[in-house]
Order: C-alpha cells, then sequence, then structure tokens
C-alpha cells in the first residue's frame, strides 16, 4: 500500500508566549486524507499549536516541517467564531475569501487564483447565490453553509472548536460536511474540539494536549491509552 503524503511534520516542538512554554515535547504527523482532532487541556497549547501550524506564530523550539503545496496556499483556516465574527458587516464573498488569510503572507491583495477558488468552493457548497449578501443578515444555517465554503480547501483544513455555539442540528451538519470533505475529497483535516465523543466518531487520530506531556495516535490507540481511558471525565 503506498504511503499517504506527508503534510506536516512535527519534531520535538515547545510551544508558548513570550518565552513562557505552554508545553514542550510535541512530535506528530499529518498525511493526505488524515483526519486529526486535537483535544485535551484547556491552556495546553490547542489553539496555539494551529497558530504555529499557519505559519502565524514560530515555535519556541523544535522543527515543524511542511509540503510545499501548502506553503503554496493549499490550507485553508476556520477559527474559532466570536458573536462579533458572526455580525461582521461584510459580504459572504468577502467572508469566503478571508479563508486565504494565512497563505497571503503579508500581500495586501488576494491573487485571481485565490478570488477563482472562493467562487468555486461557494459553487461547491451551495452559496453562490448568496456571495453579494451581507453575512451578518443571513440566517444561521446560512452562515454555516458560508462558514464551511470559507475552510474548503485544496489538501488541508484547520480548524479551531467549529462548532462552538451550534444547535444539534447545524453541528451535525458541520460534522457531516467535513466527512464528505475528508472521505470523498480526500483533504486533510486537522480540527480543535472539546467535542470529544464527535471527535473519536470520525477522527483517524487523536492528538491530546495536557500540561504534563502530549499524545498522538490512531483513535482506538487512544481509547486504550489512560487518556482515553478518561473519555467523559476531565481529560476532555
Amino acid at each position: 500500500m503506498e504511503e499517504k503524503k506527508l503534510l506536516i511534520d512535527c519534531r520535538d516542538v515547545a510551544l508558548g508566549y513570550e518565552g513562557k512554554a505552554l508545553s514542550r515535547h510535541l512530535t506528530f504527523q499529518v498525511r493526505g486524507g488524515d483526519y486529526l482532532c486535537v483535544v485535551g487541556e484547556n491552556g495546553s497549547g490547542k489553539s496555539t499549536l494551529l497558530k504555529v501550524l499557519l505559519g502565524l506564530l514560530k515555535p519556541m523550539e523544535g522543527r515543524i516541517t511542511v509540503d510545499k503545496s501548502l506553503k503554496a496556499g493549499a490550507i485553508g483556516y476556520l477559527p474559532q467564531q466570536t458573536r462579533a465574527q458572526r455580525d461582521f458587516p461584510a459580504t459572504v464573498y468577502e467572508v469566503v475569501l478571508s479563508g486565504f488569510l494565512s497563505a497571503r503572507r503579508g500581500r495586501f491583495f488576494y491573487t485571481a487564483a485565490e478570488k477563482s477558488k472562493a467562487l468555486m468552493n461557494m459553487g461547491k457548497l451551495g452559496v453562490l447565490e448568496l456571495k453579494d449578501r451581507c453575512y451578518r443578515e443571513l440566517s444561521g444555517g446560512q452562515q454555516q453553509r458560508v462558514s464551511r465554503a470559507l475552510c474548503a480547501a485544496g489538501e488541508l483544513l484547520i480548524l479551531d472548536e467549529p462548532v462552538t455555539g451550534l444547535d444539534p442540528e447545524a453541528a451535525h451538519d458541520m460534522y457531516r460536511t467535513l466527512s464528505y470533505l475528508n472521505r470523498t475529497e480526500g483533504i486533510a483535516i486537522v480540527m480543535v474540539t472539546h467535542d470529544l465523543q464527535n471527535a473519536l466518531k470520525y477522527a483517524t487520530h487523536i492528538l491530546h494536549a495536557g500540561h504534563k506531556g502530549w499524545f498522538f495516535g490512531t483513535a482506538a490507540e487512544y481509547l486504550a491509552s489512560p487518556y482515553g481511558k478518561k473519555f467523559g471525565g476531565d481529560g476532555v
């Protein structure tokens, strides 16, 4: 069986701010088609990890190697949605374009290719007819469809708590779309979540963040580990 393409290789990394480490000795890999859920303790560096993977922060120690295709912008990013972000007075098209922010690397304008990809993603997920509408005027369900178009990418999606604040039906719809993008489109997913039940249902791999260390392995290996045995307890 041919080995999947290595997208991210993280080796003995320390995460933190202003010289203060939140966690150390983080090692894991993300390959094409993986579905990695990042779970664990609050304040252990989960969201910081996403920023490092996006190139918005540098690791304090260690090495992160990303495939050249990701450096070229084949990453979609959906940050945790606050109420202020949901009320942002922009058009749907502008919101979807913002998913390419991590790829701009200081450029002021979006490229023609990024604009074309945004329109293609909107068409694929059924929101193209909404492109000129004000985002904050959409219904909750329409906003969620736009969020899915925002995070659609070529090879990798990075998401920070994508179902926070959603009702059960909208959360189920989000998971169903992510599963489709992962299994049918072959897009790798890295997602921070507190929803361990669904993480174990959909993920191929689990990365558990803790102040005393990290666990990385398949979902089955996680359930057999001391971290997984806390399922439903304070390890989530």
